[in-house]
């Protein structure tokens, strides 16, 4: 015969007290048990994804690099970008002046520096005018749809239409002729006004297809019929889910922008002088090529890393933010 108290006590279920640090569920089980996770959303999944790729933190560490520079080149040069002696024209480079010296005896380091800042500043708000004027009129044709998106759609159409280079060429010489102002802001105001000109018809169509595939969702339709207005509609449930191929491309369009300016400055029709620049400094030594070939080496290593970093930088993000690519 079997002893009742051993058939009660393996009838009877386990009664423990539950761990202090994992609660009542995880009661009687391992610690080396693997918790239950609480479930993470789109840019929850993406930066989960990105933490783990190595072009992402390199690609970063380069933007950050840069965007220091941009905002505090005094940290990183003391020389004077701007004037210079003709007793160090073209002095090559040594262990005292990394970068050597121009035609007008300027250090190439501090101008490599200093002009960052202008290359940066240029693209970053550039591709913040081309996002904003772009994706507002894109959620207007897209959610309003009928004529109005008729409408936006052709006029997206006639500036889609117009060759960057030669677009950029006609505003800029004209604004930036003979008689107007040539102070640093103005010059660097215009070329952003042109590359925001030319470049938002891509970020309307990029948005309305997104608003489009949207808006007849089952949360927006049930949105709309408990009483939402347009506004929050628009703020609260398309904008938020229709921001991540935006996000996407306005990191990649930093790096075309850093290029697009550079391009414009090396034509004589960008940013000028006293503006400091790589595509000026690109633009200046290629006439000393062959006799001083550093000074068009520094200042184009610097604005390659530069796109390639933005570049790799939204590769990483558009791969993480799509299911499909990871």
């Amino acid at each position: 015969m079997s002893d009742p108290s051993a058939a009660s006590l393996v009838n009877t279920p386990r009664t423990e007290q539950p761990a202090e640090a994992g609660g009542p569920a995880d009661a009687g089980l391992p610690e080396n048990a693997p918790k239950q996770l609480k479930p993470r959303g789109l840019l929850g999944d993406a930066w989960f994804d990105l933490r783990r790729k190595p072009l992402f933190w390199i690609s970063a560490t380069f933007i950050v690099l840069f965007v220091l520079m941009a905002a505090f080149p005094w940290l990183f040069a003391s020389g004077d970008p701007v004037n210079g002696s003709l007793d160090n024209s073209q002095v090559r480079p040594s262990a005292d002046h990394w970068f050597g010296f121009d035609l007008q005896g300027r250090d190439v380091y501090a101008r490599t520096i200093y002009g960052a800042r202008a290359s940066i500043v240029v693209a970053l708000l550039s591709v913040i005018g081309t996002l904003l004027v772009g994706g507002t009129m894109g959620i207007i044709a897209g959610y309003r749809g009928g004529w109005v998106d008729a409408l936006l759609s052709r006029i997206a159409d006639i500036f889609f239409g117009l060759p960057f280079v030669l677009g950029a060429i006609v505003i800029l010489t004209t604004f930036n002729g003979a008689g107007t102002d040539n102070s640093e802001w103005a010059i660097m105001g215009l070329v952003i006004m042109s590359l925001t000109v030319l470049s938002w018809p891509v970020v309307m169509r990029l948005m309305r297809s997104s608003v489009l595939a949207t808006k007849e969702a089952d949360y927006i339709v049930a949105a709309r019929a408990l009483g939402a207005g347009t506004g929050r509609i628009i703020l609260k449930h398309l904008l938020p889910n229709c921001l991540a191929p935006l996000l996407v491309y306005g990191t990649i369009l930093v790096g075309s922008f850093i290029g697009a300016e550079a391009t414009l400055s090396f034509l004589g029709i960008g940013l000028k002088h006293p503006v400091v620049s790589w595509g000026i400094m690109i633009s200046e030594s290629q006439n000393l090529l062959r006799v001083s070939p550093y000074l068009l080496f520094f200042p184009a290593a610097f604005l390659v890393t530069a796109v390639l970093s933005f570049v790799m930088l939204g590769e990483t993000v558009r791969e993480a933010l799509d299911p499909k690519l990871r």
